[in-house]
């Protein structure tokens, strides 16, 4: 038989029906779920909507007079509503093709995911209180998600399910659009999950992590695709695997952006081998062979109003050059920045000057110094110190190649469209700040794999609805004025009544209108 009960969390005082039940090998077991809460101010017990509707009478055995259940239909069942963030929130997602795309990929669950993943993006806070911000939201319908539904989510989405949603997703999203790569690191204090690894962190802490590399459309600003590695690989030795995942939910026909860290002559012969060639474009690290020959062919000529390319805010010096790699011809595109690099030269010339004076003065203290031995150059004689001078080739060495940038492409052929498009990358890096920062993702704080990966994937939905937010305020310039918390707040004071089965609306204020006409939003008043 079912009972009402009351549980203290915090401030406030929940109900919850619990049920007894026996499991297969008799044990006694309790199940509960959470009905209502303690109205403060008045002490009287109130149920969630559904719950009243689940039962649809005033009463039911068990319950006394003081717990009983009003009807939908009575006006002591009035509720009031938070509406603003949720229905942002739901229209966006039906907007853009979220919703279509999860609830053909994972019928079952869609709802679940989505209300967690909106309250991801309304607060920020772990998934623990979730169900509280349900409760007072006007929500999408669906299951409550108390924290054992959260786990038992966590734990019941499969690779499958997950795939055969970033195929449906990719479908919207992906055609005719440069796709950016990129990787970071999420810290964990789980020693349960078989990924964790102690490996390069990014976000330089002392524990063990798992690396998410992610693929996002540079158009659209949305997160296309990702997948999960173990902590102690790098960026380099992850791209065949990513490109071959991509592939295999459809996501085959891109173009990819990456940067440095996913350079290697491996990785680029790999790209240009094959039947049918990964259209990319990459930046290259100095220490490979190939940029430094590009840079000395270019270096003397570089410097003219001919090979000005403005990009954003910086002037740059450009040249494009057709090249061999591997018996094919590449877009080699070279970049010079002087003001980079009169930067960088002021700033060194300013470090080796402070410790050339602070050797001369102590030159025995300062002979075993790192930075010392690096710049200077200390003359002995007869096992003494006799003069100190500064190592000028070690200078000009150290700044040979700074200021440059260089991209090679098997498509891009023009260099305006190459240092638009690798700058556009960006984007990613930025999406991988909100998913850390804004989303609850700076820890994984989960015990096993399967759900590891379910939080990662549901804070992957969450950061598409972020990152189209951060895109719509970007591109109507509310970012001057507004940042999206400040947004949030002003638009959970729009509130939604429910008395007497009727559904009235609160009157919206002058920003709030603006703010739902700039994302395309409808409220029925």
């Amino acid at each position: 038989m079912a009972a009402i009960i009351q549980s203290r969390s915090g401030n406030n005082v929940y109900l919850y029906e619990s049920e007894s039940y026996r499991t297969k090998d008799g044990k006694v077991r309790n199940r509960r779920r959470i009905v209502g809460k303690i109205d403060p101010s008045t002490g009287e017990r109130v149920f969630k909507p559904e719950y009243l509707e689940e039962k649809g009478v005033a009463s039911f055995g068990g319950v006394g007079e003081d717990q009983r259940l009003y009807s939908v239909n009575d006006v002591r069942n009035s509720k009031v509503k938070e509406l603003g963030v949720s229905h942002l929130l739901g229209t966006i997602s039906r907007h853009i093709g979220l919703t279509k795309a999860l609830r053909e990929s994972i019928p079952d669950s869609y709802r679940e995911i989505l209300n967690l993943a909106f309250y991801m993006v309304a607060s920020g806070e772990p998934a623990l209180y979730c169900e509280d911000w349900l409760y007072k939201t006007d929500h999408e319908p669906g299951r409550h998600l108390s924290s054992q539904r959260i786990s038992e989510l966590m734990q019941s989405v499969s690779q499958c399910d997950r795939n055969l949603f970033y195929e449906t997703w990719g479908e919207y999203r992906c055609e005719n659009e440069y796709i950016a790569l990129d990787i970071t690191s999420v810290s964990t204090y789980s020693e349960q999950i078989n990924h964790a690894e102690w490996g390069y962190n990014r976000d330089k802490e002392k524990l063990p992590q798992v690396n998410i590399c992610m693929l996002l459309g540079e158009k659209s600003r949305l997160p296309v695709f990702q997948t999960v590695y173990s902590g102690s690989l790098r960026d380099v030795s992850t791209l065949r695997s990513t490109l071959g995942f991509a592939a295999g939910v459809r996501l085959d026909r891109i173009s990819v952006v990456m940067d440095k860290g996913f350079a290697s002559t491996k990785n680029i012969n790999e790209m240009l081998g094959g039947d049918e060639q990964t259209r990319f474009l990459i930046a290259l690290p100095f220490s490979m062979a190939f940029p430094k020959k590009l840079v000395e062919s270019v270096r003397a000529g570089i410097d003219s109003v001919e090979n000005t390319v403005v990009a954003g805010a910086d002037v740059l010096r450009g040249a494009s050059l057709v090249r061999k790699w591997s018996g094919n011809d590449v877009h080699a595109h070279a970049f010079f920045n002087s003001q980079a690099l009169a930067s960088a030269k002021n700033n060194l010339y300013e470090k080796v000057q402070s410790i050339f004076k602070k050797a001369k003065a102590q030159p025995n203290v300062y002979e075993s110094d790192p930075c010392a031995k690096r710049y200077l150059t200390f003359h002995k004689e007869g096992g003494s110190i006799r003069g100190v001078s500064i190592n000028r080739e070690a200078v000009e060495r150290e700044l040979a190649n700074t200021g440059w940038l260089i991209l090679l492409s098997n498509h891009v052929s023009d260099m305006e469209e190459a240092i638009e498009v690798y700058r556009h990358k960006d984007v990613l890096e930025k999406g991988f700040q909100q998913m850390k920062n804004c989303l609850d993702l700076a820890r994984l704080r989960v015990h096993s794999d399967d759900a590891m990966q379910n939080k990662i994937f549901v804070g992957f939905v969450a950061l598409i609805l972020m990152a189209h937010i951060n895109k719509v305020m970007s591109e109507t310039h509310l970012f001057k004025n507004w940042t999206i918390k400040k947004m949030f707040k002003c638009l959970e004071r729009i509130t939604v009544h429910y008395i007497k089965n009727n559904r009235i609306v609160s009157p919206l204020t002058k920003d709030q209108k603006s703010f739902l006409e700039v994302f395309d939003v409808s409220l029925d008043l």
